[in-house]
């Protein structure tokens, strides 16, 4: 985006630059200051960006200069790297007007490399910035299509499409590219076509960005040259460096979560997810992640879910620095509480961050209402933190169900009701009371022919036990013999 300083500068503006009138940003350069960005009326005049604004001035006398905002500039660099995401996984600021973008993989959701290219410059274009985009097998190809080549540039022969390109494609800095106008080498083609071994004699022993040999290995794809892709600034974060290193962290964490509690507050957040990461002083981490069920911000429930969660911490020579980071935030306002002071519907909330805390998210689970008369489908485990709301529980049947039911054995029956006694685990169990019987018939549906009815019972025995037992199946129904006997759930 060789636009990007001057196009940056004018948003800035409450009154439109004239199209007409030159002008030019400068920033700081070794010889004094250097134009840094100009509009199209002063690269018409004969402005040239990187020359001296002494110079330039000289060539133009009309042109107006103003200070180049380069903190700026590179904040804004940065935020369009993390917003071209969205069509690539990995993107990246590149020098001072640049952004890289992998994306690899993912020109089909667009229709093809051609139109993800058009869809860029599009993009670009009703955000207010002129771009020159190519697409290449490698980094160094696509950055010096980019600047050298016309228009939008997909790149299919590297040999081929590489080599009318200048020697300035290389990405070299001045006193190379002063040295290979000097021996005669335009172009990447003339500098590819001469036997390595001469060239090898002077660069051997120059580095990045100093050797051509260097740089037309990363270009050709003979040397790797990855993209290094920075995370995104975490919105939400408290610190504390210590000046002594301490070998217990603990007495920190109150006012550390204070802060974050704080910042979250003013944004109208809670948080789902909380990493704590904790600093030796030998420069290892250590890092503790906590998952919350619903968004929160109270600091004294938070700070209860780190209750034993750093007794295993090795401190080594002890610890430094401690940051506290909300990984993932919803939208949290303010609600109105009952009149106990508590927020209504929290309690479950809170208790599962708990249970999690303690157990781990993968001990606990919540079940999950599914459509099916059939007792054992009716529900399935579901995790913790999931949205899935809790189905209201029958009075007339058990919280507990065993997985599979257990059959028993029926040593006297009652025509139509439950075994006036049954044996059980080993042990023989009197009905002293019941209720039923409830049938319920099999899904036609999912089961396989043949499939038996359940006649359920709950009975209780003189010592109080209330179980939840079955029949299954009726001695005339034609679907197979005697009828066999299940217990199925016992009764809190």
């Amino acid at each position: 985006m060789p636009g990007l300083a001057i196009e940056n500068w004018q948003r800035k503006q409450t009154v439109a630059w004239p199209d007409d009138v030159p002008l030019a940003l400068a920033a700081p350069g070794p010889h004094g200051p250097v134009i840094h960005g100009l509009n199209r009326a002063a690269a018409l005049a004969g402005a040239r960006s990187g020359a001296r604004v002494t110079d330039m001035r000289a060539v133009c006398p009309t042109l107006r200069i103003e200070d180049a905002d380069l903190p700026g500039d590179a904040a804004c660099l940065a935020r369009l790297a993390f917003w071209c995401r969205r069509w690539g996984p990995w993107s990246a600021p590149d020098r001072a007007d640049g952004l890289l973008i992998d994306t690899t993989g993912a020109d089909h959701l667009f229709g093809g490399e051609d139109a993800m290219l058009a869809d860029m410059q599009g993009r670009l274009a009703r955000a207010g910035l002129t771009a020159a985009l190519a697409i290449a097998p490698t980094r160094g190809a696509a950055w010096a299509l980019a600047r050298f080549g016309a228009g939008r540039v997909i790149c299919h022969d590297l040999q081929s499409d590489l080599a009318p390109l200048p020697v300035a494609g290389l990405r070299l800095d001045g006193p190379t590219l002063l040295l290979m106008r000097r021996l005669g080498l335009k172009t990447i083609g003339d500098l590819a076509a001469i036997p390595r071994l001469s060239l090898m004699r002077r660069f051997a022993r120059a580095d990045l960005p100093e050797n051509p040999l260097l740089r037309l290995d990363q270009m050709l794809g003979h040397l790797a040259e990855p993209l290094d892709a920075p995370d995104p600034a975490p919105r939400f974060m408290a610190q504390t460096r210590l000046a002594e290193p301490v070998m217990d962290p603990t007495d920190w964490l109150p006012q550390l979560i204070a802060d974050l509690c704080t910042q979250l507050a003013a944004k109208a957040q809670g948080c789902r997810r909380l990493r704590l990461s904790i600093f030796r002083v030998d420069g290892e981490r250590r890092d503790t992640h906590l998952r919350i069920a619903s968004p929160s911000r109270e600091a004294a429930h938070l700070l209860r879910l780190f209750q034993g969660k750093l007794d295993g911490l090795d401190p080594g020579f002890g610890f430094d620095l401690l940051q506290l980071t909300a990984e993932a935030v919803e939208a949290l306002p303010d609600a109105q509480p009952d009149l106990d002071a508590r927020s209504e519907g929290l309690e479950l909330a809170r208790l599962i961050d708990r249970l999690t805390a303690r157990f781990g998210a993968a001990a606990i689970h919540r079940p999950e209402a599914v459509e099916s008369h059939i007792p054992e489908r009716s529900e399935t485990p579901a995790p913790p933190l999931g949205q899935t709301p809790v189905p209201d529980a029958r009075p007339d049947r058990p919280l507990r169900l065993l997985t599979p039911p257990e059959e028993i054995r029926v040593l006297y029956a009652i025509p139509e009701g439950p075994p006036a006694q049954f044996s059980w685990r080993r042990q023989t169990l009197r009905v002293a009371r019941y209720a039923g019987p409830e049938r319920i018939a099999p899904e036609w549906w999912r089961d396989r022919p043949g499939t038996r009815l359940r006649d359920y019972f709950r009975v209780e025995d003189p010592s109080g036990l209330r179980l939840w037992i079955y029949r299954e199946g009726l001695v005339h129904d034609g679907r197979g013999g005697t009828p066999r006997w299940f217990l199925h759930g016992i009764f809190a």
